[in-house]
């Protein structure tokens, strides 16, 4: 059988390849999302921004401490005009604050057994107590003002009484009636010695006002003196 003349069949034209996908081509490459600024630190605002008007705690001036403003107006303030000599002073200062010592220390020692004598004279003792008691105290503040008076310091503390007295305390729990007299008596013969003492030194630096004070209170204590040792010639030695 004869082949048919018919012409030999071209081959499949091979496609084209396939154009990529236009929006593939016509897009350009998307561009990379831009980086935000990073937020500025807080840092980097100055502080002094926040705090415009506030001025840096340094620049207050330091507090000048307190004994810097009142020492220079305290020193003289003390000391008083005085005709004395600053010898006198400084003599006579010390005399009398070692006697008001001892005057507070009797005050308290009478105080001490007005409080608590006991027994069948117990109004007559007690009486007789507070009424010397009273009459120490009185001569306290008169001491310590004409200390001021010549120009010296006085005493300023319970601590300063106790380095500077010569009367010695007595604690006891109970001291015998009698007993409490006899012992006032001696301390009041003693602190008459202490303000002719004092007298002596008045004379010597003729402080005329000062001696005429102690002159009063030696009359003043010898009088305790006289009351006591009458009062503790009564009855048998119990105090009865």
């Amino acid at each position: 059988m004869k082949q048919s003349a018919s012409a030999p069949k071209k081959p499949a034209a091979a496609k084209p390849a396939a154009k990529p996908a236009a929006k593939a081509a016509s897009k350009p490459a998307a561009k990379p999302a831009a980086a935000k600024p990073a937020a500025k630190p807080a840092a980097s605002k100055p502080a002094a921004a926040k705090t415009a008007a506030a001025k840096p705690a340094a620049a207050k001036p330091a507090a000048k401490p307190a004994a810097a403003k009142t020492a220079p107006r305290r020193a003289p303030a003390l000391a008083t005009p005085s005709d004395l000599s600053k010898n006198a002073t400084r003599d006579l200062s010390a005399a009398l604050n070692r006697l008001l010592a001892d005057v507070f220390a009797l005050y308290l020692k009478t105080k001490n057994f007005h409080w608590h004598v006991s027994g069948p004279h117990f109004r007559d003792y007690h009486l007789l107590l507070d009424d010397h008691a009273t009459e120490i105290f009185a001569m306290t503040d008169a001491i310590a003002e004409r200390t001021r008076k010549i120009g010296g310091g006085t005493l300023r503390s319970i601590g300063q009484i106790a380095r500077e007295k010569r009367i010695l305390d007595n604690d006891a729990e109970y001291v015998q009636p009698l007993d409490m007299l006899a012992e006032l008596q001696e301390d009041n013969k003693s602190l008459t010695s202490y303000m002719r003492e004092v007298h002596g030194l008045c004379d010597e630096y003729h402080d005329i006002a000062t001696a005429s004070l102690i002159e009063n209170w030696i009359d003043e204590t010898e009088q305790r003196t006289w009351f006591l040792f009458e009062t503790s010639r009564r009855g048998d030695n119990t105090g009865h």
